[in-house]
């Protein structure tokens, strides 16, 4: 690390002799951090970075580059090396060199628990100065476009993971147990085991924190894992694991590759790791599910739902939280606001006035508003078109495309949008299906209902698929009872501040219902995700000394 420090110094000095413009793009690698390959100011369609792949502890390069659009004015601003059919032998040679046994278990190599808890602690350190926090906030910035604040906050909670995990938390997550057996010298011990070689495919909305949690939780437990992250994003993790290998990770304990869906599908079928993550949208998953035998954990598609209770309060308040669920990173968060069931006590509060209001600041040069990646502009207004022939159906702002931008066709550039339909109508088999289609992106369903309408409500609530996040607004300890217990969603708010995004590292976050469920961030998240249960009995003796052989049976 110093020696390459040293070099961007001599560097740096030689260029401020040069020009001012030289002097400029030194001062800018100056306080770029010593792992980072890259600047994220510097990275332009006139200066592309490039992406390589991680394998048997050697950087690699392919032989197809994909080009990265930037999602802001269309330049090609990115190159990855990606990994085609004939070059993942490395990849399956890698994976298969893991036993299923994993790096790690609790009766072999323990002293790695240590280890994992020592590279925690160095990369929580590196990760909390405030140049690598700027840093990996600004590379988000340039590949998923949202807010400084909310780019920023994803860098912080990824920070406060790692802390979480320093010292002797990572053996923890290892905690046996013990129950004493029938007689002298038996005893049934239950471990969290590893499954060795796995998988790990993430998606593009949160480029560090989703694939780097699930990744930690991944080793800490004794795994080897091969990491796909969405390539438009793929540089953010590319540059973590270089912050890693210099906070100590071993190189052959990781691999990562830049695929398409086809090579990545390939590498799982031909590698035939125990266990996949995958994160990302329900068909892929499902198809995936079918494809691994059931050998996988989904955190897949929210349809996430809020309810405003009849107690009617804090009206400013509620409003602002509704914006933020529905419209921040552009509404491309999986716990992301879909459908408000505002009661109608909440009509005379202002409170749809102020939630358009508030639509209304966002705009795309502080990238409150911004590109949606993965939902096109015609797509966005041709789900308006159709939940408006639905009798009653009415746009209560947005519902136009953004103007006066360079943002490409191939991406989105949508207003803040609500629409809304009335709840007899939503549950009409013809259009429940539309209502409650996922548009992730800035877009949410508002409806309104009644008291002696909330058996409506929660009929509707039974009929949906998706179970990730929900928000119950209500101080009504006995509304929400009623609520809460006939529902699912596997992270729920409830109260008058309950939200349904900005899930920090502290608590649970994962949806329910289905077995394949997986959650991210805690313990009991990364037991459940990345350990099975294995009993071992020991049954040592001594033999009863009257022990005599007994009758067949």
């Amino acid at each position: 690390m110093s020696r390459l420090i040293s070099r961007r110094h001599l560097a740096a000095a030689a260029a401020l002799r040069r020009s001012p413009a030289a002097a400029a793009f030194a001062s800018r690698w100056l306080h770029t951090p010593a792992f980072a390959t890259v600047s994220p100011e510097e990275i332009s369609g006139s200066s592309p970075a490039e992406v390589q792949n991680f394998v048997q502890g050697k950087w690699i390069k392919a032989a197809n580059w994909n080009w990265i659009v930037d999602p802001l004015n269309g330049d090609k601003f990115i190159k990855v090396a990606e990994i085609q059919g004939a070059e993942l032998k490395p990849f399956v040679e890698s994976l298969s060199k893991c036993p299923k046994h994993g790096l790690h278990n609790p009766l072999r190599a323990p002293e790695r628990y240590l280890m994992y808890g020592d590279i925690s602690a160095k990369a929580a350190r590196v990760l909390g100065q405030p140049e690598v926090l700027d840093f990996f906030a600004k590379l988000v910035q340039r590949v998923a476009p949202k807010s400084y604040q909310q780019a920023l906050a994803e860098v912080q909670v990824t920070q406060k993971f790692l802390e979480n995990f320093c010292g002797d938390q990572v053996r923890f997550l290892a905690r046996s147990f013990a129950v004493p057996g029938n007689h002298l010298g038996q005893m049934s011990n239950g471990y969290r085991w590893p499954y060795g070689p796995v998988a790990i495919i993430t998606p593009f909305n949160f480029p560090l924190e989703i694939p780097l949690l699930q990744l930690m939780g991944a080793l800490y437990m004794g795994n080897k894992p091969v990491l796909k992250v969405d390539s438009k994003v793929s540089i953010v993790m590319e540059q973590m694991i270089r912050l890693l290998h210099d906070c100590g990770l071993p190189a052959e304990d990781v691999d990562f590759i830049n695929s398409d869906g086809i090579t990545m599908n390939k590498l799982l079928l031909e590698a035939n790791p125990k266990m996949t993550l995958f994160t990302g949208s329900s068909r892929v998953a499902e198809k995936l599910a079918a494809d691994l035998q059931g050998r996988i954990k989904l955190e897949d598609a929210g349809f996430d739902w809020k309810i405003l209770g009849p107690d009617v309060q804090e009206v400013d308040y509620i409003s602002w939280v509704c914006d933020q669920d529905a419209y921040a990173c552009s509404g491309q968060k999986c716990s992301a606001q879909s459908m408000l069931f505002m009661h109608k006590n909440w009509s005379a509060s202002g409170l749809l006035e102020k939630m358009k209001g508030l639509s209304e600041r966002r705009k795309l040069e502080d990238l409150t508003i911004g590109p949606v990646l993965t939902v096109t502009t015609a797509t966005m207004k041709e789900h308006t078109s159709n939940l408006l022939k639905i009798p009653g159906s009415k746009v209560l702002f947005g519902g136009e495309p953004l103007e006066n931008h360079s943002i490409p066709e191939v991406y989105g550039a949508f207003k803040p949008t609500a629409v809304f339909v009335p709840l007899v109508e939503i549950l009409k088999s013809d259009n429940f299906e539309l209502v409650t289609k996922e548009i992730f992106g800035p877009f949410q369903v508002v409806t309104e209902y009644s008291d002696d309408q909330l058996e409506l409500v929660l009929e509707a609530l039974e009929r949906m698929n998706a179970h990730l996040t929900a928000a119950v607004v209500s101080n009504d300890p006995l509304f929400l009872q009623e609520v809460l217990g006939r529902s699912v969603n596997g992270t729920t708010y409830a109260g008058i501040r309950a939200r349904t995004t900005g899930a920090p590292q502290n608590h649970w976050f994962g949806p329910a219902g289905d077995p394949r469920g997986a959650g991210i961030g805690t313990p009991e998240a990364i037991k459940l995700v990345w350990s099975c249960h294995r009993e071992i009995i020991y049954d040592i003796g001594p033999l009863p000394k009257k022990w005599a052989l007994p009758s067949a049976t």
